[in-house]
């Protein structure tokens, strides 16, 4: 074969226990006692011995995610090798956590270190807004996480930017130090007709970063086969 016609797409080694390989793939360097949680059937291919299993130690937080809403269905993953993941093509961010608490929209989990610490958890001074409910998925502690996003995101550091507004729709994911509020922007004017159609947002302030996706599909249509 001509090496040519493989440049660019070959796998190579990984720069860190998590990083990118392209933007839609995870690439996972997995070590024998380092662990991984990931979405269940986001395994796309692996090079050396990696085996999956269910997660049954996470029963009881499924049983708090199907109340919630925000239930994720994961594998454990262990071994020696190198993993790759995807989730339908979107795109991947991964994130190094260190002594940080992450919130999640759980339709946006693709893994995550098997060590963190993790949970279904309420948002806290937050009004349900349009597609984003009172719960998130929680994960704190040391270690690497990878979310994806439907299309090209954008993660903006709010110690930078200052208050930062984002549509709840398209939010992915947030520091858990920063202050969260709901703004409400629509006028009574925007009651007659379409109006904006950015009635709520949600306003970041404080140390730390959002991750946003270019889409305001909710989870329930992300979720539900298209029509033709």
């Amino acid at each position: 074969m001509d090496q040519r016609m493989i440049a660019g797409h070959a796998p190579t080694a990984p720069a860190a226990r998590m990083d990118n390989h392209g933007p839609s793939i995870a690439r996972v360097a997995l070590r024998s006692g380092q662990d991984l949680f990931a979405r269940a059937g986001s395994m796309i291919g692996y090079e050396g011995f990696i085996q999956y299993e269910a997660n049954s130690s996470g029963l009881g937080r499924a049983a708090a995610g199907r109340i919630s809403g925000e239930n994720v269905p994961l594998m454990r993953c262990h071994g020696d090798g190198r993993l790759y993941l995807a989730d339908y093509g979107a795109h991947v961010v991964c994130l190094e956590l260190a002594e940080d608490n992450l919130s999640v929209n759980a339709a946006n989990v693709l893994a995550f270190d098997a060590h963190l610490q993790w949970g279904v958890q309420r948002v806290k001074g937050v009004a349900k807004f349009a597609g984003q409910g009172l719960f998130n998925l929680g994960i704190s502690g040391t270690g690497w996480v990878a979310v994806t996003s439907r299309g090209m995101p954008v993660v903006v550091d709010c110690a930078q930017a200052g208050e930062t507004f984002v549509d709840p729709d398209a939010l992915v994911a947030w520091s858990t130090g920063l202050r969260v509020e709901g703004k409400r922007s629509f006028k009574a004017s925007s009651l007659i007709g379409r109006g904006s159609g950015e009635a709520f947002q949600l306003a970041f302030s404080g140390h730390g970063f959002v991750v946003v996706q270019p889409s305001e599909d909710s989870t329930d249509r992300l979720t539900q086969p298209q029509q033709q």
